[in-house]
C-alpha cells in the first residue's frame, strides 16, 4: 500500500513543481497557496509512505517520478525541446524507479 501512496506523492510532487511557475516568484497570492498546499501534500504523502519504505529508496522513487512528470509535461505542455540526450536520461530515470521498486524489501 506504501508503494501506491508513494505514487500518489510523486504524481503531487509534479503538479506542485508545475505550480511553480504561475506564482511569478510568489509575489502573487493565490497560485502560491496552492504551490505551498501542493508542496506540503507532497511531502507529507513521502512522509506516510516512509514509515515502511527504507528513506534513500522512496525519496530516490520519488524524485524520480517528480523529474520524468516535471520534464514530460514540459515537452507536452510548454513544447520543450527533445533531444537523444533527454531520452535517454528520462529512460534511464525510469529504469533507477523500476529497479528500486524491485529490488526494495518490503
Amino acid at each position: 500500500m506504501n508503494w501506491l501512496i508513494l505514487g500518489l506523492a510523486g504524481l503531487v510532487e509534479i503538479a506542485w513543481a508545475q505550480s511553480i511557475k504561475p506564482t511569478q516568484g510568489f509575489t502573487r497570492p493565490l497560485p502560491t497557496l496552492i504551490c505551498f498546499v501542493l508542496m506540503a501534500a507532497a511531502v507529507w504523502l513521502l512522509a506516510y509512505a516512509m514509515q515502511t519504505l527504507p528513506v534513500g529508496t522512496a525519496y530516490a522513487v520519488f524524485t524520480g517520478i517528480g523529474a520524468v512528470g516535471a520534464i514530460a509535461l514540459g515537452i507536452v505542455v510548454h513544447k520543450d525541446p527533445v533531444s537523444i540526450g533527454r531520452m535517454a536520461a528520462l529512460a534511464l530515470i525510469v529504469g533507477g524507479i523500476v529497479l528500486a521498486r524491485v529490488t526494495s524489501p518490503e
